[in-house]
């Protein structure tokens, strides 16, 4: 899960999915993480508006810790999900080929199919919008993980 800043939409996406894996039964084969496209909030915890949004769902993120997209993030991971268009170009940036650029997914895309719509970021607003964020997340993810159990059948 990859925002800008990763204190924000992809704790709240990495917590939501961690849970979700969890819940079906998929720890094995499914390895959850998070990272931002800039190095600003390196080593934070997530922003207490996204922990408390998070915690009232009962997901726990307080412990995480930002850190930045790597080029070593396309060989640890099969898929990148990225929160909008910006991340995409971000992290498209940095990819070393056509394998690599195949990877990067929009997570709204999973709810709401090519339709390339980029998760709002909450950060300059109040803690409502971390609200509606945490439900589309909620959404996204309901439909990844269906995605990954059929992936996993085929495998």
């Amino acid at each position: 899960m990859v925002c800008l800043g990763n204190i924000c939409r992809s704790p709240m996406a990495e917590g939501v999915l961690k849970m979700k894996v969890e819940l079906a039964n998929m720890n094995h084969a499914v390895e959850v993480d998070s990272a931002g496209t800039i190095s600003m909030h390196q080593g934070e915890h997530p922003d207490s508006r996204a922990i408390s949004t998070a915690k009232k769902h009962g997901v726990d993120i307080s412990k995480l810790v930002a850190r930045q997209f790597t080029v070593n993030d396309f060989d640890r991971f099969d898929k990148i999900i990225v929160m909008d268009a910006s991340n995409y170009t971000d992290v498209i940036k940095t990819a070393r080929n056509s394998d690599d650029i195949k990877k990067v997914k929009m997570l709204l895309n999973y709810s709401n199919p090519d339709s390339n719509n980029p998760l709002p970021d909450p950060y300059f607003g109040g803690i409502e919008g971390f609200e509606r964020v945490y439900q589309m997340i909620d959404k996204a993810c309901d439909a990844l993980i269906i995605s990954l159990e059929k992936e996993i059948l085929q495998s």
